[in-house]
């Protein structure tokens, strides 16, 4: 009687564990249909250690990069993502996903990337000049980075160009102690000013920050005019959104929950936009106008945003995914300026002096 009580578990134990590995290998397959590419942790690696932030956050960010590449391949049917998995010979790797010369957009870039290794001293000098304390062993900080990454880049230049990053950072200090933070935000860089879309744009990431905080929209919103700011112009570099760094309160799982609101709002916050306007006819000059002002998004991206000076600073990092977000085409004049009450006289006087798009 126990031997055959024995066979009886055991067979029951073998079905189980059958069945557990079947739902395993389906659940690996739908993963698989869900992203642009196999995440760079390994999908064993992540279910493994499911319940942890770091595997959260990683699926979190592919789950983002193939939601935004679907809903851009969907509006540019001609064109297609080249996806690209690259390793890092320090740890970790990434993906990057780029659409080029499509009927729509220009260039669409959305990157993923998951890094760790030791910080080089010009990043951490960086991250010390923004106030943080990193108490170095032997001068070395170990750390893990990951985040997802976007410029979108549309041909028309009634469409406006979008940005959108998200990230998590984690540090190991001299005694074991870990620090950790969240970085983030989206903005929008119009050609041509339209107050509708501008509304719409800033509700829908209003609405997102307003589920954790109702004072969170206006402190990020400020944040991102104040960011993006090209001092050298006096202007902002586009009509901002929101924008925050450093955010480790008031618990690592609200925090996530937040950045989580924030990256499912990307895609219902701009590709309206795009449906309404990606088939507008447009005149040689202001295709003119939106080269001009790409060559401003050039000018702050290289001079002072923090990711991509982070990025360079960063050995073993790839170029190419930090210079995705240059534009494909853009153009510097000597001394343009547009003509008084022009449409491009307008959308300079809104990145001059920002306005309150939601009251």
């Amino acid at each position: 009687g126990a031997l055959g009580g024995l066979g009886l578990a055991l067979g029951l134990w073998r079905r189980q564990a059958a069945l557990a590995a079947a739902r395993e290998d389906e659940e690996e397959k739908e993963l698989r249909q869900r992203f642009m590419a196999p995440p760079v942790s390994g999908l064993r690696e992540l279910r493994r250690r499911r319940r942890e932030l770091r595997s959260r956050m990683e699926l979190l960010i592919m789950e983002t990069q193939a939601e935004v590449c679907r809903a851009l391949a969907a509006l540019d049917p001609g064109a297609s993502f080249a996806v690209d998995s690259w390793e890092r010979k320090e740890g970790g790797g990434g993906i990057s996903c780029v659409l080029q010369d499509g009927e729509v957009f220009e260039k669409a870039g959305v990157n993923v990337s998951v890094v760790s290794g030791l910080l080089s001293e010009e990043a951490a000098r960086q991250m010390r000049s923004r106030g943080k304390s990193l108490k170095a062993k032997d001068g070395k900080l170990p750390f893990c980075a990951m985040g997802v990454s976007s410029v979108i880049h549309p041909k028309n230049p009634h469409v406006p160009t979008m940005h959108f990053n998200y990230r998590y950072f984690e540090i190991e200090e001299a005694d074991g102690t870990k620090q950790w933070w969240f970085g983030g935000g989206t903005d929008l860089t119009p050609t041509y000013l339209n107050e509708e879309d501008a509304i719409h744009f800033h509700k829908t990431l209003k609405e997102a920050c307003d589920k954790h905080d109702l004072k969170l929209y206006p402190k990020y919103k400020k944040w991102c005019d104040d960011y993006f700011y090209i001092k050298h112009r006096g202007e902002r570099r586009g009509i901002g959104g929101i924008f925050f760094d450093d955010m480790d309160s008031p618990s690592k799982e609200e925090v996530f929950q937040f950045v989580k609101s924030c990256a499912k709002a990307v895609v219902p916050c701009y590709i309206p936009i795009v449906k309404k306007h990606c088939h507008d006819s447009f005149t040689p000059e202001e295709k003119l106008w939106q080269q001009l002002r790409r060559g401003r998004y050039v000018e702050f991206n290289l001079v002072y945003d923090r990711g991509t000076k982070f990025g360079l600073l960063t050995p073993g990092s790839r170029i190419e995914s930090i210079l995705m977000s240059l534009p494909l085409t853009a153009r510097w004049e000597y001394m343009h300026n547009p003509p008084e009450s022009s449409k491009e006289a307008e959308i300079l006087e809104v990145l001059r002096n920002p306005k309150d798009w939601v009251h």
